[in-house]
């Protein structure tokens, strides 16, 4: 259930003793940032303000993450659980979310091949502007629009003969240049893989 001020009362509070699991996810990457506690006014704070909040156990008062390193995390969403006893919070961490100056909690967090791609992207993202010099990357936001889209059409041919001729290692390697290439163009563009699937998802429909 997305759980929205009107309905927040449903969450089995008197149940957990009044503090409830949050796990905290990252609403692009689907990277499980944290786990921490929320009481109702914890909830409420954090539908109101957009900034997840908790209830620290050890300070015995809200705590909203980032409050002094500024590493905050911005709402998308909150879910309940199948018995409302738990909870699963998408949010956008602006920077770090652990203590440790961690991207995660989990220092050995596995990575599946999607949450890859994201971090792929987010890495690709950063090379915007740097020295063409730096990286094959950065050299081809340098080159322009036109360059980075003529490097998707050549990629996308190859993958094409690839399939044709049923060579399946030269298939999965030229689909890697492929998506790549997208990447770069997409973020050259000003737009992210977030935007295609938006466009998925409503076809899915």
């Amino acid at each position: 259930m997305i759980i929205t001020t009107e309905n927040s009362a449903q969450i089995a509070w008197a149940k957990m003793d009044n503090l409830v699991p949050a796990i905290v996810q990252d609403a692009v990457t689907g990277k499980v940032l944290m786990q921490g506690y929320m009481d109702q006014a914890a909830l409420s704070h954090t539908l109101e303000t957009g900034h997840v909040t908790f209830f620290s156990r050890s300070k015995q008062r809200l705590w909203t993450k980032g409050e002094t390193s500024g590493n905050t995390l911005n709402l998308v969403q909150v879910e309940s659980d199948c018995d409302h006893d738990s909870l699963l919070i998408l949010a956008h961490p602006n920077g770090p979310t652990c203590h440790t100056g961690t991207e995660a909690c989990w220092f050995d967090n596995a990575q599946s091949d999607y949450t890859f791609i994201a971090d792929l992207e987010k890495l690709i993202a950063s090379r915007k502007g740097a020295d063409p010099k730096s990286s094959y990357t950065a050299h081809l936001y340098a080159s322009g629009i036109k360059r980075m889209a003529q490097k998707v059409g050549e990629e996308g041919v190859e993958t094409a003969l690839a399939a044709t001729v049923a060579d399946l290692d030269e298939l999965k390697n030229e689909s890697a240049d492929l998506m790549y290439h997208l990447l770069v163009l997409l973020q050259a563009s000003g737009l992210s893989m977030q935007d295609v699937v938006g466009v998925l998802r409503e076809r899915h429909k």
